[in-house]
């Protein structure tokens, strides 16, 4: 009887350690944290840090000094570990803050895909050379370009971070899925409570093909959406996706009817009245036009 008591003992507690083991083994739950800079920058562009129980990894870099230091600060308030840096599209707002994170993490990976590599190189020194002399004080320093990412994937604590599109015809413009949290982040193909930036998607077929990928990331049916640009009190869900999608389909129709960059802008007023970033609008609607190269 003591033998058989003593044998039901042991295997309990050896149970009891067997799932006391395994919950110290499961992973924690990524977390996600966004930072825009909103009102207080050049342009209202996101960076995502996604945090596990000790490392870190960062979508995004600002385009300036100032906001990449605010980026900063919540990277280091976080007590995590940063291993990567993820740049999602070429723009120097996705990267002209990379060197102040650099400084601070010299050893966290930067990472980029092929074609968004190929994009910085191409045009960082003619946007430096643009750009600088308006940040002044803010400009980058130092341009650093991203080395380029292996496959298509990210690893945080053993989660995968998918970068989805780089298969498809425009592999520059990409999302990143992060399928624990069913969060789609990174890149510029969402936009939120803003007018969208067409100027770099001249053709009917790249905007077609823009529409195809937000279609991909509804397919997902995600939680959260973070859009790439945003203005306050736009959603962090599907529906800056629709929002975007809507609105490319408004700007084909428009642009088909109108006889002018004006007519154009005041179409697209009419039908987003209240809408932040008027003089992407402006912009954009010149080089649809056909009045302004781009």
């Amino acid at each position: 009887m003591f033998t058989r008591t003593l044998f039901r003992s042991l295997l309990a507690t050896a149970a009891g350690l067997m799932i006391a083991g395994s919950a110290a083994a499961a992973p924690q739950p990524l977390k996600l944290e966004v930072f825009n800079p909103g009102a207080n920058g050049m342009f209202p562009v996101s960076s995502e840090l996604i945090t596990g129980s000790t490392d870190a990894i960062v979508i995004d870099a600002q385009f300036d000094r100032a906001n990449a230091g605010q980026l900063l600060k919540k990277i280091q308030d976080s007590g995590k570990k940063l291993t990567t840096i993820y740049i999602s599209h070429g723009d120097p707002d996705y990267y002209f803050g990379l060197e102040v994170l650099k400084e601070a993490y010299p050893d966290a990976k930067i990472v980029a895909p092929a074609p968004v590599i190929a994009h910085i190189k191409a045009t960082m020194q003619d946007k430096l050379a643009f750009w600088g002399p308006k940040l002044g004080t803010n400009a980058p320093t130092q341009l650093i370009v991203p080395e380029p990412l292996q496959g298509n994937t990210l690893t945080l604590e053993g989660r995968k971070l998918e970068v989805i599109g780089l298969d498809g015809a425009s592999p520059d413009r990409t999302f990143v899925w992060i399928p624990s949290l069913k969060a789609v982040v990174g890149g510029v193909l969402v936009v939120g409570n803003e007018h969208v930036w067409t100027a770099d998607t001249q053709t009917l077929a790249s905007r077609q093909q823009w529409i195809k990928m937000l279609d991909k990331i509804s397919s997902l049916h995600p939680k959260i959406v973070v859009p790439g640009h945003f203005s306050a009190g736009a959603p962090q869900t599907i529906e800056s996706v629709r929002f975007t999608k809507d609105y490319l389909k408004t700007y084909e129709a428009e642009t088909v009817k109108a006889k002018d960059s004006a007519a154009l802008i005041d179409a697209m007023k009419k039908h987003y009245p209240n809408l932040g970033g008027v003089s992407s609008l402006e912009l954009g609607a010149k080089v649809s036009k056909g009045e302004m190269k781009w």
